[in-house]
């Protein structure tokens, strides 16, 4: 696990964050630039800072802020389109940071989700397959297998510990199959904390699936009500890669 930077680092850093390589899907160094949209919901905001970073000059620094007259959703993300269809392979990472003051609860905080539209089906609308989220100081993710209209959700829980204020580091890897030739694994700060084979990780349908990274507070809209007393949150994000290779998405090999 890095500690954080602040403020700028050296230009040779960011020099090899940006060597191209044949191999990767797409590669993000902390930056508002490059996505294909960016979800900032009800009060929520996403914006690129340079006071704390992972890597080179910049990250996205994303919050949302709780409001008891509101309904709607929370999401505050950064949205990269076409990153897999059934019967791909690939690996996904991206680092992130906790405020200092975070403040654990059982309620769910997504901070990662592979989303596509499904409202041509009359099944429903968005919906997600794999999400990664924290419950209390405890990381999860989870598949989604059958069909659209016949959903079921495999959960993989309390897979690693949290902390507030450090740099985190995941990475996975899944072969997207709706049959059990699927497999799911996922590395934590550089240790394999899931493996799973011989399992549908996606549901039975060829559309392209986006990647999601930033804060989805999802416990306040489903609950319909906030834990705790921290109505602010905020979550930084840097070195956003997938691709081919492990390497690809890892941010400390570009």
């Amino acid at each position: 696990m890095k500690l954080k930077h602040i403020g700028l680092v050296g230009a040779s850093v960011l020099t090899s964050a940006l060597v191209a390589h044949a191999a990767v899907g797409f590669h993000n160094t902390g930056t508002l630039s490059g996505w294909n949209a960016i979800n900032r919901e009800h009060k929520g905001t996403v914006n690129e800072v340079t006071n704390v970073t992972y890597e080179g000059p910049t990250a996205l620094k994303v919050t949302q802020i709780y409001d008891p007259s509101y309904t709607g959703r929370y999401h505050s993300e950064v949205v990269k389109h076409n990153v897999y269809r059934r019967g791909d392979t690939g690996f996904y990472g991206f680092a992130f940071r906790l405020q200092n003051d975070w403040q654990f609860q059982s309620q769910s905080f997504n901070i990662a989700q592979f989303i596509a539209d499904f409202g041509d089906t009359g099944c429903d609308d968005y919906m997600p397959s794999t999400m990664v989220w924290l419950s209390g100081n405890q990381l999860n993710t989870r598949v989604k297998q059958g069909s659209v209209c016949s959903q079921k959700t495999v959960n993989f829980t309390n897979l690693a510990t949290v902390s507030a204020g450090d740099w985190h580091k995941i990475i996975i890897q899944t072969k997207w199959a709706s049959d059990n030739t699927g497999f799911i694994k996922m590395w934590f700060d550089g240790q394999k904390v899931l493996e799973q084979y011989n399992l549908a990780t996606t549901v039975s349908d060829d559309r392209s699936f986006q990647f999601r990274v930033g804060l989805y507070a999802n416990g306040w809209h489903d609950s319909g009500y906030m834990q705790g007393s921290q109505g602010t949150r905020s979550i930084w994000f840097d070195e956003i890669g997938t691709g081919t290779t492990f390497a690809d998405a890892d941010p400390d090999q570009w």
